[in-house]
């Protein structure tokens, strides 16, 4: 933010609205800073003095969001850090970030334009010149804070958090400029084409990772840059440290991907048909990850998402309970419109029920109440133990070339442990561990997915303890064909059979009108699925972006 100097004579000019505020162009050191105005608030508090002044409440007025934003953004652009963090609602975990601005970040010539507020929120523009060792170059970003009332007082500050200074900081992150602790990598597909964020934006957490991985052993050289170095709750999501800027460009290593581009660029048109919508293929036969898309690019929900899966966990729980002899594909199996367990009433879709139907019908319409009504001839941890022992799930291991989450399915007891029966309760899953559900069993044993061959850094991958038995595997088998031909996945699947098998899911979430909609499928060598997150029923929603893939690698 440099030097102030001081300011021996004021140019007059007229004012200038700005999203709703008047900005006067002040001279100086400052020249291009705002200094910002209510439209006649004070901008300090007065002197009245604590016993005197009455505790505010209510909802904040425009004329509050406006005095708290512009003395926070005033002090942030003219340097003044102190002042700045004070109009904050925690000054002590603003200061060191908005002092590391300049410091470490090594940002100066501030500009911060406001825009319009939206109710207590002010999105806000960023102009600053990146500046180290004699080189410089622009930056330029949007961001946004919001007013809210100070607990004890009541007095409008902004609610800090790190992601004020810039969205894609986490509590706890820093920015920093300096030369990267890690060389730029070169990621290839499996056809040797250049993987850019450019030709696949979904791909671009996924190039972070590899960054951060191989950077330092695949031969690069660092550069300067700007980045975003994660702090322990980002590490703790195993958030990748992110690079916003460069200055002078490294020399990249060279890193091979499993990913296959047509394959790739297909999944990427197909999640753009939806909001929130993520989806992963896999080759069962080697765990090999040939495709991974987000419609959301901020972050790898396809990887690092933990979402209840709904009644694609089935898959899982039917294993289990052939396994254990509490089901078979083709013998009878309740069906009825509720089943009570642990004090909790669970419903089907609609209260239906399927009066003196099999086991292979209940789960081809994805029957709740057929699964629930076994949980008290179950111990609390036997389904964690088939997760764990047959599908490699929710063991912390996994080892995919880039951070990612293997799925968490917690013991629990009572109407909690029945919940995760059906894909509901502690269950979490995302994209890459369902896919591997369906991988498991078309290939008939575990392939922990991987995105970059062992070989390359000679780690070892993830196993799974046990293989289901032939009768098992055959009636799961039996049951996801069942219900890719004649269930509820049978629409998106029409035309790719024989050899294939699917599972459809939609999970409730508190809040959201609609359920995230679920689909897990195999087709050959061909294992996917995907989730569209508020989207409703999976096998409307997930299943066409599935199907499409595997009819594709068809």
């Amino acid at each position: 933010m440099g030097k102030r100097r001081r300011v021996t004579e004021r140019r007059r000019t007229r004012p200038a609205v700005l999203g709703g505020m008047l900005a006067v162009v002040v001279g100086g050191a400052g020249a291009g800073l705002y200094a910002l105005y209510d439209g006649g608030a004070a901008a300090d508090e007065g002197t009245a003095t604590a016993a005197h002044r009455k505790v505010r409440t209510g909802p904040l007025t425009a004329a509050e969001v406006r005095t708290a934003g512009t003395r926070f953004l005033t002090a942030w652009q003219h340097g003044r850090t102190a002042e700045a963090a004070a109009a904050t609602d925690d000054p002590a975990a603003a200061a060191p970030l908005l002092t590391g601005y300049a410091k470490d970040a090594h940002l100066r010539d501030v500009t911060l334009t406001p825009k319009a507020a939206k109710g207590a929120t002010v999105p806000f523009d960023v102009r600053a010149t990146l500046a180290y060792r004699g080189v410089s170059k622009p930056l330029a970003y949007g961001s946004s804070l919001t007013v809210v009332r100070r607990p004890g007082d009541g007095e409008p500050r902004v609610d800090w958090h790190a992601a004020v200074v810039h969205p894609d900081l986490r509590d706890g992150d820093r920015l920093v400029t300096g030369a990267s602790g890690t060389p730029p990598v070169k990621a290839l597909d499996r056809d040797g084409g250049e993987i850019t964020a450019a030709r696949y934006p979904s791909l671009g957490t996924v190039l972070d990772g590899l960054r951060e991985k191989y950077g330092k052993t695949a031969g690069g050289t660092a550069g300067i840059e700007l980045r975003v170095v994660r702090g322990k709750e980002s590490r703790a999501a195993k958030l990748s440290d992110k690079t916003l800027a460069e200055l002078s460009e490294g020399t990249p290593g060279t890193v091979r991907t499993t990913l296959s581009p047509s394959l790739q660029a297909a999944a990427e048109r197909q999640v753009e048909k939806r909001t929130k919508a993520s989806v992963v293929v896999l080759r069962p036969s080697t765990g090999e990850i040939l495709a991974v898309a987000n419609s959301g690019h901020g972050f790898n929900t396809a990887f690092q998402g933990a979402l209840a899966p709904g009644s694609t966990m089935k898959v899982i729980t039917s294993s289990l309970l052939i396994d254990k002899g509490l089901a078979s594909a083709d013998k009878p199996h309740p069906c009825p419109k509720t089943v009570t367990y642990g004090g909790w009433k669970f419903h089907n879709d609609d209260d239906f029920e399927i009066k003196g139907g099999t086991f292979k019908a209940s789960f081809a319409r994805s029957c709740n109440t057929a699964f629930i009504s076994q949980a008290k001839k179950l111990d609390n941890d036997d389904l964690t133990k088939q997760a764990q022992q047959v599908f490699g799930l929710s063991m912390n291991n996994w080892a995919i070339g880039v951070p990612s989450v293997d799925g968490s399915v917690p013991v629990q007891s009572a109407a909690q442990m029945a919940a995760e029966l059906i894909g509901q309760g502690g269950v979490r899953m995302n994209p890459l561990n369902m896919a591997s559900v369906a991988a498991t069993v078309k290939a008939g044993s575990f392939h922990q997915p991987y995105l970059v061959a062992p070989s390359v850094d000679h780690r070892t991958l993830a196993t799974a303890s046990r293989t289901l038995s032939a009768k098992t595997l055959s009636q799961l088998r039996e049951l996801m064909r069942y219900t890719a031909a004649s269930g509820t996945a049978a629409e998106a699947m029409a035309g790719l059979g024989p050899d294939y098998g699917a599972k459809t899911g939609s999970a409730e979430v508190d809040g959201q009108k609609k359920p995230n909609g679920w689909f897990t499928a195999y087709r050959g060598d061909l294992a996917a699925a995907g989730v569209v997150q508020a989207g409703g029923h999976g096998g409307d929603t997930a299943g066409p972006i599935v199907a499409s893939l595997l009819k594709l690698g068809g």
